[in-house]
């Protein structure tokens, strides 16, 4: 099989295809990938920032409803609230905004790959966590430390600077204390002009592994089927293309047996063409020979 002519150039052209294609297949994975990171951070940055913009209007519009005062939305008095390790504070203002910013910021974990959105002052105490994230508590510090992680004050580097951070949709790795690293983006929140702390969204980097590994598996599938369809084709058009070198061959054969009468027809201008030509002449020629030395005889 592999002394074929038509398979070897088959194979040859099968290994060039092949490296082009996986060239080419990891060139556009690496594109799409990037693609797709560069899609989600994105997305997280804007839910950064439209978080912040109706979290800044909430306690704005709490401030003229007469619900508390401009000076109590910055109250940084932080009241201890005895019996929790690590420790959790009330506000002046934490009461009101349990009620009117939880459902807004569990909209956002709609998105899967959104792991936490919350509202922290400038100091990084954090009112109202997420409804995922303010179960029970249990009195199992490292459930409760996952379970429940509200009215904590986050002030860890990350933390502080998500919290005094002036930038929209400020991006850093956060390193959770229940061990997950994630991105964390934060937009700064405004209360009647004044910096009053930030609006954080957790991004999941695991679902961000894991979107970037579908979507490369996906292409990885479609590059291989069309390597395989490629390489099906090859084969057949090779073969075919190179069969009438097997009919010559057997031409050259019975020409060297003496097998000179029957005409060799030559269709086409191609190589292959022209090899019949040549044989055709050879043919005329062998046969007026032998019918030279057939007459002396």
């Amino acid at each position: 099989m592999f002394s074929k002519i038509s398979v070897k150039v088959a194979i040859l052209v099968t290994l060039v295809l092949s490296i082009v294609v996986v060239a080419g297949s990891y060139y556009i994975i690496m594109q799409q990938s990037n693609s797709l990171e560069a899609q989600l951070l994105e997305r997280g940055k804007i839910e950064s920032i439209i978080g912040a913009k109706l979290i800044g209007r909430v306690i704005e519009e709490a401030v003229d409803n007469g619900v508390f005062s401009v000076k109590d939305a910055f109250d940084t008095d932080y009241v201890l609230i005895p019996g929790f390790k690590p420790e959790k504070y009330h506000t002046k203002y934490d009461f009101y905004l349990d009620k009117a910013i939880l459902s807004l910021q569990d909209e956002f974990l709609k998105d899967e790959s959104v792991v936490f959105a919350v509202t922290v002052d400038l100091n990084g105490y954090l009112p109202t966590h997420n409804t995922r994230y303010q179960k029970p508590i249990t009195g199992d510090q490292q459930k409760d430390l996952i379970g429940n992680r509200t009215k904590r004050i986050f002030n860890d580097e990350i933390g502080i600077q998500a919290a005094r951070n002036k930038k929209p949709a400020f991006q850093q790795i956060y390193h959770r204390d229940t061990g997950v690293t994630m991105w964390d983006i934060s937009t700064p929140i405004y209360v009647k002009g004044k910096h009053w702390g930030g609006f954080r969204i957790g991004y999941s980097l695991d679902k961000i592994g894991q979107a970037k590994q579908a979507l490369q598996s996906k292409l990885i599938g479609i590059m291989g089927a069309i390597l395989i369809v490629s390489l099906l084709v090859i084969f057949v058009v090779v073969n075919a293309a190179l069969k009438p070198l097997t009919h010559f061959t057997k031409v050259a054969s019975d020409l060297a047996d003496g097998k000179v009468d029957e005409k060799i027809e030559v269709k086409g201008s191609d190589e292959i063409a022209q090899l019949a030509d040549v044989l055709e002449r050879l043919r005329v020629s062998l046969k007026s020979a032998m019918d030279r030395l057939k007459k002396k005889a």
